[in-house]
């Protein structure tokens, strides 16, 4: 196990602390113990940042879970939403951790760290800036993962992305259409998730054309929608009502095919947030520290059981729904990465 959790971030450096503006993407290594990142974690160099990246790798490939599709390891970037703080960013990305692997997920969690406010009336402001954060995930971590899928790596990178986060991968994805050398590869990524996501439903329709660049490049989306998220409602307030979050009312009824909807609104009025981990307003934030989503997500992540088929989801009503269900029995003598592994080789 890891001693360091790893963050990539694109604050800018101020009296030797991390401030709330856009500045270089620098790599961090930050001691277990350590509440909130300074600068001096971050890498020095491109020698040391390539050793930062290949770090990761070997971590994630170096324990493989043995649930999992991917031919090697599994890594989750985790990025946040807005009104997020260094230090309750690090407690998500610590607990998103724990929780998945307390429920048998084996990879290795990394954040995206891109400057947003702790005041809710900067939230304009925050989408305003995840517009220009979005260029530099393309440049600094889209870019360096294309180069290694170039060299056959064989590590599977997964996005799970909360509130405003989804509108950075997705405005990422559109960038690196626009980047020549980005639009000829054949880079990927795995599996998305979004949580409490802040983007219009419209936005995942299978016609938008913002959308279309992320469902190139990914096998599949899956968004966990809850109308109970009083966040989403007063973001949709601020456009007057005609932009339905998708985390919010979930999947527009023309949805990409590569999109699936977890409704999340029944089994989260189950909960009582007294007894809950959670960083955040509960609403909106209580995903995070929640094993019954972290289940799902884990196998969502490992892409073995079919997205419709998945245990921890039932139907009701036509629409899928989240529930509290074990893992199969028995999955753990399935030989999923055997299967995997004969079939690439023949």
């Amino acid at each position: 196990m890891a001693s360091v959790d790893y963050l990539i971030t694109t604050r800018a450096i101020k009296d030797g602390q991390f401030v709330d503006q856009i500045g270089t993407t620098r790599y961090l290594r930050v001691p277990t113990r350590t509440t909130i990142p300074t600068p001096e974690m971050a890498t020095s160099n491109a020698r040391d940042q390539a050793l930062w990246v290949k770090e990761v790798r070997d971590l994630a490939d170096g324990d493989p879970n043995q649930n999992s599709i991917s031919i090697a390891g599994d890594i989750l970037v985790f990025i946040h939403g807005y009104n997020n703080d260094l230090d309750v960013i690090m407690k998500r990305q610590r607990q998103l951790a724990k929780d998945l692997k307390a429920e048998g997920w084996r990879g290795l969690v990394i954040g995206f760290d891109w400057p947003s406010g702790n005041d809710t009336l900067g939230y304009l402001e925050d989408r305003w800036k995840a517009s220009e954060v979005a260029i530099e995930l393309v440049r600094n971590c889209v870019n360096v993962l294309a180069k290694g899928q170039d060299k056959d790596c064989k590590t599977n990178v997964h996005l799970l992305c909360h509130s405003t986060g989804a509108y950075v991968a997705m405005e990422a994805f559109a960038q690196a259409e626009k980047d020549g050398d980005l639009f000829k590869s054949e880079w990927r990524v795995s599996q998305v998730a979004f949580i409490a996501g802040d983007v219009a439903a419209s936005s995942l329709s299978v016609n938008d054309d913002w959308g279309k660049p992320m469902f190139k490049r990914i096998l599949r989306l899956t968004n966990y929608s809850n109308p109970n998220d009083s966040v989403l409602a007063a973001s949709n307030a601020k456009r007057l009502g005609v932009a339905p979050r998708v985390g919010r009312v979930g999947l527009p009824a023309d949805a990409n095919s590569k999109a699936i909807n977890v409704d999340c609104g029944e089994y989260f009025r189950t909960l009582n947030p007294r007894n809950a981990t959670y960083f955040g307003n509960w609403t909106h934030s209580w995903h995070i520290g929640n094993r019954v989503f972290a289940r799902d997500l884990a196998m969502t992540i490992e892409g073995a059981i079919d997205r419709y088929a998945i245990p921890t989801r039932e139907k009701v009503n036509g629409q899928l729904s989240l529930k509290d269900a074990p893992r199969p029995r028995f999955m753990s003598q399935w030989e999923v990465k055997d299967a995997v592994k004969n079939a690439a080789n023949g």
